[in-house]
């Protein structure tokens, strides 16, 4: 962990002439010790999330913003942006995908909100949860065979004394079914920093 707090201070002098907001919007992949094509598991807000995927990996991306989180009538939607199988830092446009858990929770109207998700566990096979996958512009609903959400910190970020996002870290791994063969997201981790460009809130009642 002081290895991580070493870096924040080398960044915060490296963009001094930048705003910290930029700074914290920035995406800082740091390869995991055992796996370099998967970002080491942080609670630093770095904007990043990596899984295996298969014989492949699912990984945040350097030009896709790599979360959205909307909250509609009682159902979050947290959602992971990035490419299969292409390095973190290409910039093509190719094996775009993004994976979306959607779960009740209590209601959410700011992004502050999300402080609730600290240390709470979703089991993807209970009935009122789904993933949905998206590839290729083609967006489906994947048959659960298991999986867990982890959300192991929830942190509000201050700066100058203002509250500036959430971050969010945790882990995730999914089993499901696609076209009746089964396929594996795992070792999947995430460090994200949330705020208004990044949450949503509203109901069906709002149109």
């Amino acid at each position: 962990m002081k290895r991580y707090g070493l870096i924040i201070i080398a960044l915060l002098s490296l963009y001094a002439c930048s705003s910290y907001d930029d700074l914290m919007d920035k995406m800082i992949f740091i390869p995991d010790n055992k796996d370099s094509n998967l970002p080491a598991y942080t609670e630093w807000g770095y904007n990043s999330f990596g899984a295996k995927y298969e014989q492949s990996y699912f990984v945040v991306a350097n030009n896709i913003v790599p979360c959205s989180i909307v909250y509609q009538d009682g159902i979050l939607n947290f959602s992971l942006n990035g490419r299969v199988g292409i390095e973190y830092s290409s910039l093509s446009n190719d094996g775009k995908m993004t994976l979306t858990f959607s779960f009740p929770t209590a209601p959410m109207n700011e992004y502050k909100d999300l402080m609730a998700l600290h240390q709470k566990e979703i089991d993807l096979t209970d009935t009122s949860c789904k993933v949905k996958m998206t590839k290729d512009f083609n967006t489906e609903i994947l048959t659960i065979v298991s999986g867990h959400l982890t959300f192991k910190r929830a942190q509000l970020l201050r700066l100058d004394d203002k509250e500036n996002r959430v971050i969010l870290s945790g882990t995730f791994d999914v089993q499901f079914l696609r076209d009746d063969q089964p396929e594996v997201l795992s070792d999947g981790r995430f460090d994200l920093g949330i705020n208004d460009l990044y949450f949503s809130s509203y109901s069906d009642s709002d149109n």
